[in-house]
């Protein structure tokens, strides 16, 4: 039974790579359900992330950042951007405080404006970056911006994510106000459902999270990550359970694969250590995790190879 003036609905945070689209949706869903690094183009599977309220249950749909392709790959997360657009009820377009409005966020904004029916916000984030009066001008281009593309935005909200009373105050007034702009309807998943990615995916990003750590600069987005098995350990007692997964890290080439293992595996020890960390506080179980490397050459531009890594 959902009460009188109950909202529900989907709302996508869009913007250009690393612009604080996944830091935004863990810090209003309350826990990490999409993996964030400060490397571009990290997020390539659509998780959403559900934010149970009294009056309403918003489901927050995280798309990669649309960006100009270099690579099959990046046509196929551009192609997952516009439809994830043209299906939500609400477009919250995130610009980072601490940059100026840049070619990569107009070529979103042109984009954005062929979807008629959505809804737009604009939402200035890495407030807690950026002193007053470039928060200030900020807000003004964002508006200008808005006014070229023949976009009327809805409301332009400044938010920090980061935690900590004040900045807090800011996402829960987010959550307000896009809560406000959903349509009156159902509650749409079950009471403490926090997303509905399978807990293979939430996996597979935890590994590529922590493997992607440390190489900022020689290894761009060339690693990809599949969970073989995913298993509860047989013949263990009920109150002492262990969950075995087994996964590959795939790369592009034998340099990366020696980068991703590290000096006599010390890099590969490490990622797996903090994985495994994340994956137990994400599960509530213990893990053993077992990794091994490989090589998908040229991976990224291989439609068969996409494939087979689920893109």
């Amino acid at each position: 039974m959902v009460t009188a003036g109950f909202r529900s609905g989907f709302a996508s945070f869009v913007g250009r790579p690393n612009a604080g689209k996944s830091t935004l949706t863990n810090a209003l869903v309350g826990q990490k359900v999409v993996i964030t690094s400060d490397k571009p183009q990290t997020t390539r599977t659509v998780v959403r992330g559900i934010v149970h309220r009294p009056d309403g249950q918003l489901v927050l749909v995280d798309t990669p950042g649309l960006h100009r392709p270099r690579t099959l790959l990046g046509e196929r997360l551009n192609d997952l951007v516009r439809s994830t657009w043209a299906e939500v009820d609400v477009v919250a377009v995130c610009f980072p405080s601490n940059e100026k409005i840049g070619p990569g966020d107009r070529f979103i904004v042109t984009e954005m404006s062929k979807i008629k029916r959505t809804t737009k916000v604009a939402v200035a984030t890495k407030t807690d970056l950026a002193g007053p009066e470039r928060i200030g001008e900020h807000l003004l281009d964002i508006q200008r911006l808005g006014a070229e593309a023949g976009i009327e935005w809805a409301e332009i909200v400044p938010v920090s994510a980061v935690q900590g009373d004040e900045p807090q105050s800011q996402v829960q007034l987010l959550a307000d106000l896009l809560l406000a702009l959903l349509p009156e309807g159902p509650q749409l998943y079950p009471d403490g459902e926090l997303t509905d990615a399978p807990e293979e995916v939430l996996v597979a990003e935890l590994i590529r999270e922590a493997a992607l750590d440390g190489v900022r600069d020689e290894l761009p987005h060339s690693i990809a990550v599949v969970v073989e098995e995913m298993l509860p350990r047989e013949d263990r007692p009920a109150d002492k359970p262990l969950l075995d997964i087994h996964a590959s890290l795939y790369v592009e080439r034998d340099s990366q694969k020696g980068i991703v293992i590290g000096h006599k595996g010390a890099r590969l020890k490490d990622v797996g250590m903090r994985a495994r960390r994340s994956i137990e506080a994400l599960l509530g179980t213990p893990v053993y995790l077992d990794l091994h490397v490989k090589i998908a050459k040229d991976w990224q531009r291989d439609p068969r190879q996409l494939r087979k890594l689920g893109f």
